[in-house]
């Protein structure tokens, strides 16, 4: 079953709250941005990453700027 989940910039917690009252239910997950920085950062080149690509299919950041709010699909 695909689920929906809706995440909301931590700036505007004024969305969360509504989108949670208004969306949060049986097939859609509301939550807040928690992401601070990329957690993959080193200052130091890594021997060999197993990780062939990033696990995330798309990039969000530029959504929760623009809206204050990303969708996104979850298996």
């Amino acid at each position: 079953m695909v689920r929906l989940l809706l995440i909301v910039s931590r700036t505007d917690p004024g969305h969360y709250t509504y989108l949670k009252r208004v969306f949060g239910g049986a097939a859609v997950d509301v939550i807040v941005d928690r992401r601070v920085a990329e957690r993959r950062q080193r200052l130091e080149q890594a021997a060999d990453d197993r990780r062939q690509e990033s696990r995330r299919q798309r990039d969000i950041s530029m959504d929760l700027q623009a809206s204050g709010w990303a969708l996104v699909r979850t298996a």
